[in-house]
C-alpha cells in the first residue's frame, strides 16, 4: 500500500515547474528562490527569497506560484523572506547547466562548504575568468557591470565576439 502524499509534498511538486520570469529555462526552485514549504495550524506557507532585495520579478513569481497551486486545487500564503540573503550558492548544478545552454554564464561557486550569511566575494581575477557560454573561451571581458537584470553583468567574448550575460556570484 502506497502512503498518501502530504500536502507539503504536493506543493513542492506543483511548484517544481514554475519558471523564473526573467530566465524561463530554470525554475524558481532550481534558482533557490523557493526556500521552503511548511504547514501549520493556519495552513500552507511558501517561503520565497528574492535574488536581491529590489527584484522586480517577486510579484510575478508570487502570482505564478498562486496559479500553479490553483491548478492542483491548493492554496497557501506566500512569505517573502530576506534573511538569510539569497546567494548564488543556492543555484543547483542542473540550473547552472541550463543557464550555460541558454547563453548565460553561470556564477562561480564562492564557497559551497560555508554556512556564513555574509560573504565577501573574491574579485573575479582571483576565482578565474568568466567562460563564454557560446564557445567556452576564457578570453572574455566585462562590458557593463549590469546586464539584462541587476543580478547579471554583461560580458563579451573576445574570441567569438558574442555578448553574453554572466550571473553574478553573491
Amino acid at each position: 500500500m502506497q502512503a498518501a502524499v502530504s500536502r507539503v509534498q504536493q506543493v513542492w511538486e506543483a511548484l517544481d515547474a514554475v519558471p523564473d520570469p526573467e530566465i524561463p529555462v530554470v525554475s524558481i526552485r532550481e534558482l533557490g528562490i523557493l526556500r521552503d514549504v511548511r504547514e501549520d495550524d493556519e495552513g500552507l506557507e511558501i517561503i520565497i527569497t528574492p535574488t536581491y532585495s529590489g527584484c522586480p520579478a517577486m510579484d510575478q513569481i508570487a502570482d505564478d506560484i498562486r496559479s500553479a497551486l490553483a491548478q492542483h486545487q491548493l492554496s497557501a500564503r506566500i512569505t517573502t523572506q530576506l534573511a538569510p540573503a539569497w546567494t548564488t550558492d543556492w543555484i543547483t548544478a542542473a540550473a547552472k547547466d541550463k543557464l550555460r545552454s541558454y547563453g548565460i554564464a553561470p556564477p562561480h561557486t564562492l564557497d559551497p562548504s560555508s554556512d556564513r550569511v555574509v560573504r565577501f566575494a573574491p574579485r573575479l581575477s582571483a576565482t578565474g575568468a568568466v567562460a563564454c557560454p557560446q564557445c567556452g573561451s576564457a578570453n572574455t571581458t566585462e562590458t557593463s557591470h549590469f546586464g539584462s537584470t541587476a543580478c547579471k553583468a554583461l560580458y563579451k567574448c573576445l574570441n567569438c565576439l558574442e555578448p553574453f550575460d554572466y550571473f553574478k556570484s553573491y
